[in-house]
This record gives structure tokens, C-alpha cells and sequence, in this order.
């Protein structure tokens, strides 16, 4: 399997993976990809990539079966206002294609939030950098292969 810029920067992190391919759906999110592999939708972790009102972007990674409280975030973030980028956008910062948007290895470097109740699993899924591909980390790697800032921001 090729690699991704996602997997390159987690080798090159040294962070143990392993790679998990599922048939990827449009506009299937989480919900797809955690029936795919038989795992708790709230264990899969979307990469999230939003902008404030500024437009400077920022990475959100909020467990698959919850939203992001916006209003919550730019509280936590010291900004007036955050919204999702729009796809284009979202695909310029990150260097990813929307739907397989990964944390890792982005064009940008980006601030990345981080739901903090996602540190309290042991090993979450996650985008590998394609459609089709998360890959299995554990949770305690994700800080150390960079810079995250737990936010308490999920909507049920």
C-alpha cells in the first residue's frame, strides 16, 4: 500500500499504526467507515478543519458520533467566531481531499483542538490521508506526535 503524507509523518514520528481500509462512501462519514470495521462509532475520530473569523485555519478532532459546539470552541480558542471551511478551503490547508483529511502531515501547520474526553480511550481510528483508509493509534501517541489542545467542545 502506497503511503500517504499521514503515514510518512507518522514513521517518521516514530508512531506505531496499523492501517485499516474501508470502502469509502460519499458524505458516508464516521458512521461508514466504523460499521466497515466493527468498531463504536465514538472510537473513530474525524479530522475536522475549520477557520475563525479571520479566516486563519485550525484542526478540530471530535469523536465520529458527536458534533462540535462552534460557539464552545471559540470560547475555548480565544476568537470570536469559528465555522467549517469549505471544502476547497479545508483542501488547500490541509493538503488532503475532504473525506480523507488526516491531522498528520499537513501542508499547513495547523493548531489542532482535541475533544477531551478522546484522550480517555485507549486507542482511537483515525484518517490515514485518502478516503478509505483510517489507521489505529494509541490515544497517548496523538500528543506526542504533536502539539493538541484538549477542549471540551462535543455536542451529544
Amino acid at each position: 500500500m502506497a503511503d500517504t503524507q499521514a503515514t510518512v509523518f507518522l514513521k517518521a514520528n516514530k508512531v506505531t499504526y496499523t492501517e485499516h481500509e474501508y470502502e469509502y462512501v460519499e458524505r458516508g462519514g464516521t458512521e461508514v467507515s466504523a460499521q466497515s470495521l466493527g468498531v463504536p462509532e465514538g472510537e473513530v475520530v474525524k479530522t475536522l478543519v475549520m477557520q475563525d473569523e479571520a479566516g486563519k485555519p485550525l484542526i478540530v478532532l471530535m469523536h465520529g458520533d458527536r458534533k462540535v459546539s462552534t460557539k464552545n470552541l471559540a470560547r475555548q480558542a480565544g476568537v470570536k467566531r469559528i465555522e467549517p471551511c469549505k471544502p476547497d478551503a479545508a483542501q488547500r490547508h490541509s493538503g488532503y481531499q475532504v473525506g480523507g483529511t488526516s491531522p498528520f502531515g499537513t501542508r499547513k501547520k495547523l493548531p489542532v483542538y482535541l475533544e477531551r474526553s478522546i484522550l480517555e480511550l485507549p486507542e482511537i481510528y483515525i484518517n490515514g490521508g485518502r478516503r478509505g483508509l483510517l489507521v489505529k493509534i494509541r490515544t497517548a501517541d496523538l500528543a506526542k506526535a504533536m502539539p493538541v489542545t484538549p477542549v471540551d467542545v462535543a455536542l451529544s
